[in-house]
């Protein structure tokens, strides 16, 4: 996921001048995924589970590059942090919750461990969405250097008594050119297992659009065929809260999770 910033902001500033379309129109009706696309198989979200039984604020971080901040998407509101935000509120009524987009595009895992600190400790959050895999199948050395960088970052994260989602990377035509690609979504697979962390299969929902429902790359991608595009961020949101939701429900059941959970304390921050 390369840097595009400017582009970004063209298209972000085309939408306002427009009026600016719903941001949910785009994934009405045919964001269809495999069936199980909506389930984690790893890990237990218990802190989200508190928060749920306490009826006291969701707080989520949006970690990684340009597919969380939003490149491609015609406004802020279609970008999936936000819209994962409003499908989370649908799924717990009457729960806050704050869904906080701290991507920066272009970055590879060695670039975002630099500001786990301020961009994800600071915010105290219940969960962490980090996204990650992308730049590193882009650039040209190789993604072995990739899995020690991963481990460290997730044994930072487990530190920070916070739940964990990690998100592969997307289908995308620039994406699949690259022999690292399938190794890259193996390898995080492998690592969601061994470390029990729950992992969304953004690559295989995608894959499906195109594979096994014949949808053109241009539904559900931006004309750069690289970045998502408002359908595809909606589409995320949705799956990927559906799964939150359905995690949630089960790890409630778990007798002991919410005597495991503190109570909130300090100050959250809730910008950069």
């Amino acid at each position: 996921m390369v840097r595009l910033r400017p582009f970004f902001f063209v298209v972000f500033l085309a939408a306002i001048a427009a009026g600016g379309a719903r941001a949910d129109d785009s994934v009405a009706g045919d964001c269809k995924g495999k069936a199980g696309i909506a389930r984690f198989e790893n890990g237990g979200l218990i802190h989200v589970a508190a928060r749920v039984a306490q009826k006291e604020t969701i707080t989520v971080v949006a970690f990684g590059s340009s597919s969380t901040e939003g490149v491609g998407a015609s406004n802020t509101r279609a970008t999936y942090p936000a819209r994962l935000e409003a499908e989370l509120k649908q799924h717990f009524p009457g729960i806050s919750v704050r869904v906080v987009n701290r991507g920066v595009s272009g970055e590879d895992v060695s670039e975002m461990l630099k500001r786990f600190d301020r961009d994800i400790m600071k915010v105290k959050p219940d969960l962490v969405i980090w996204q990650l895999g992308t730049n590193a199948i882009l650039r040209d050395d190789g993604i072995t250097p990739e899995q020690p960088l991963i481990m460290e970052g997730l044994r930072r994260l487990k530190k920070a008594n916070a739940d964990i989602v990690m998100m592969d990377p997307q289908f995308a035509p620039k994406v699949l050119r690259d022999p690292d690609a399938i190794p890259m979504v193996e390898m995080m697979t492998k690592i969601a297992k061994e470390s029990n962390i729950p992992l969304f299969h953004r690559f295989e929902l995608m894959r499906h659009w195109r594979d096994d429902l014949e949808m053109p790359y241009e539904k559900f991608l931006s004309p750069d065929l690289l970045h998502m595009n408002d359908f595809s961020y909606g589409c995320t949101a949705r799956y990927l809260a559906a799964a939150i939701a359905d995690d949630v429900k089960a790890t409630s059941k778990m007798d002991g999770v919410h005597a495991s959970v503190p109570p909130r304390t300090g100050t959250v921050a809730t910008s950069r």
